[in-house]
Formats: C-alpha cells, sequence, structure tokens
C-alpha cells in the first residue's frame, strides 16, 4: 500500500468500512419499514449515523482481517411484516444488495480517477501522485474489497447470516423450523468455521471473482 502514516491509513480504511455496514444496516431496516414493520424505525435505527450501528468486535474483525467485518444487526420483528415468511426474505437481502450497490459505484469511481490520472494505480502503490486522488482511489478500492467481502459473506447459508435467513425464507414450513433453530448458536459456528479456515475457502473464490470482475 502507500506510503502513509498510521492515521492516514485507518482513514482510508475506516471509511469505507463505516459507509458499508451502515448501509448494510440501514437497508436492512428500510426495506422492513416498507414491508409493514417499524421496528428499526422506531428503535432509531434508521440513521446513516455509524455509532448507532457499530459492534466493537466486528470492528476488530475489520482490523484483523482488513477485509470485513459486521455492525450491530438493526432489529427486525417478523410478525409486523404483512407476510412474515416471504417479507423476510426481502428484508434479508436488503443488505447485500446495499453492499454490492456500493461495490459497483466504488468500481465506477476507480475508472474515474483512472480517466483522471491514467498512472493512479502506480501512483497508489507508492510512486508519487496527488495526495488527493491517491487517498481516494485507496478509499475507493477499499471500499469495492470490503462491500464484496461482506456482501458475499453474508450470503452464506447459516443463521443469522443474511443467507441463512433467504433460506429459512425459501423452504418448506418444516424445513424452515429446523434451519430457523440454528439461529442462537450460527454466530458461534460461523466464528468456529472462521478459525477452522473453512468460510475463508468458501468465500475468497467468488470475492475475488468479483472483485475482477468490476474492476
Amino acid at each position: 500500500m502507500h506510503a502513509f502514516s498510521m492515521p492516514q491509513y485507518l482513514a482510508v480504511l475506516v471509511v469505507p468500512f463505516l459507509l458499508a455496514v451502515t448501509l448494510h444496516e440501514v437497508a436492512h431496516g428500510w426495506v422492513a419499514d416498507r414491508l409493514g414493520d417499524p421496528t428499526a424505525r422506531e428503535a432509531g435505527r434508521l440513521t446513516l449515523n455509524p455509532l448507532r450501528h457499530l459492534d466493537p468486535l466486528g470492528v476488530l474483525a475489520l482490523v484483523i482481517t482488513q477485509m470485513f467485518g459486521w455492525a450491530k444487526p438493526v432489529p427486525v420483528n417478523p410478525l409486523r411484516l404483512r407476510r412474515p415468511k416471504q417479507d423476510m426474505v426481502w428484508v434479508a437481502l436488503a443488505g447485500p444488495a446495499a453492499n454490492l450497490a456500493i461495490a459497483v459505484a466504488s468500481a465506477v469511481v476507480l475508472r474515474g480517477l483512472g480517466v483522471l490520472d491514467p498512472h493512479i494505480a502506480q501512483h497508489a502503490g507508492g510512486g508519487g501522485g496527488s495526495l488527493i486522488l491517491v487517498p481516494l482511489y485507496w478509499m475507493a478500492f477499499l471500499s469495492l474489497r470490503i462491500n464484496v467481502a461482506l456482501a458475499v459473506f453474508n450470503c452464506l447459508p447459516l443463521p443469522p447470516l443474511d443467507g441463512g435467513r433467504v433460506l429459512v425464507g425459501v423452504l418448506p414450513m418444516a424445513a424452515a423450523r429446523r434451519v430457523a433453530r440454528v439461529e442462537p448458536y450460527g454466530f458461534f459456528i460461523v466464528i468456529a468455521l472462521l478459525v477452522a479456515g473453512i468460510v475463508p475457502k468458501l468465500i475468497l473464490p467468488p470475492i475475488h471473482f468479483l472483485i475482477a470482475l468490476l474492476s
């Protein structure tokens, strides 16, 4: 990476992360609100203030992996949705969809910076360049990487991740109930799979593919 000081490095890393996790959670709450559940709005979570969404462990995960972390889940009450089982699918998909939209926007910014400075990638690697464009390049690059990683990670079909909630929504009721029973233990299962190195093997290929496709 470009020869940033530690505060500069944290700035170019943290800003894209805060945007990614904030819009991810707000998207869940906004779609739930539109589908009849105002729980997130009543809890004051339909806000772009990242301080309302931060989770210390999620931030620590970002620092360690420099790729993905998480925020406090926005509260959703399926019983207040107009069609609880079906509508939860759209609520769950809203978060990864928001991350993919940010990833596409980040790729557009990267291409725009490339037009302004055809050698921006070399400059970002430590070869000089604009004091404004190079940090913007790294913020856009990290935003692309973080948002793709968040979208793919959250699509794993394991509650309480979004992919698990989509799975509950599309399975027949009996099977959906069995999968839903995993949710109280899902976080610990995810941590165990991360430590065992299984999650990276599952998500890194699609992450690398999408980043290459967009960039």
